[in-house]
């Protein structure tokens, strides 16, 4: 008698054990998947892509560029204490105009998409 409830013991402890790992490496593994699957949507979705600083700039000029389903969008923000005269450089076509910023203020040119690249800005 002994022996057939420590067998029925085991047999039931066996199968909870089993039933509550199958349920942690399930629930482990839907939130590392769910986990993922925001991280990729935050990533694909971000707003504002930080450029590479290039161009001659002052350190104190903040650019960034969004990615549309149309167009890219280069911004440059005049972070610096006095006025600047900018423009924005794109690869492999026409820059923006030169465009007077006030501290704070922040200028922005629209391209198509395509193989043109964000560079940055230049003073002028």
């Amino acid at each position: 008698m002994r022996t057939a409830v420590r067998t029925a013991v085991r047999t039931a402890v066996r199968t909870a054990v089993r039933t509550a790992v199958r349920t942690a490496v399930r629930t482990a593994v839907r939130t590392a998947l769910a986990l993922i699957a925001a991280t990729s949507c935050a990533l694909t979705s971000t707003p504002a892509v930080a450029a590479a600083p290039a161009g001659n700039a002052p350190m104190c000029v903040a650019v960034w560029q969004t990615t549309g389903r149309i167009t890219k969008t280069g911004y440059a923000r005049n972070d610096c204490a006095s006025r600047l005269r900018l423009k924005l450089i794109w690869a492999r076509g026409t820059d923006s105009a030169c465009q007077t910023v006030d501290p704070g203020k922040t200028i922005w040119h629209q391209v198509p998409r395509g193989v043109r690249s964000f560079d940055g800005a230049d003073t002028c």
